[in-house]
């Protein structure tokens, strides 16, 4: 997985998890007006990764439920 930073054309910006097969599997939800910040949207999700509980719900669209 890696992440890829990209820029709108009215100026804000974002980015995207990317698997290894280039397919998106996340992304920042937002836009953002600089790239330092765009840059410390993707640190936080890189910090909390291996320590974000999976919450299973009842009501959750799961494949194979």
């Amino acid at each position: 997985m890696y992440f890829g930073m990209y820029k709108e054309p009215r100026g804000d910006g974002g980015w995207r998890g990317l698997a290894d097969d280039h397919q998106i599997v996340a992304d920042s939800g937002e836009g953002y007006r600089s790239k330092g910040d765009c840059q410390h949207g993707i640190r936080l999700v890189k910090s909390t990764l291996s320590a974000t509980p999976v919450i299973e719900r009842e009501d959750a669209l799961c494949l194979d439920a």
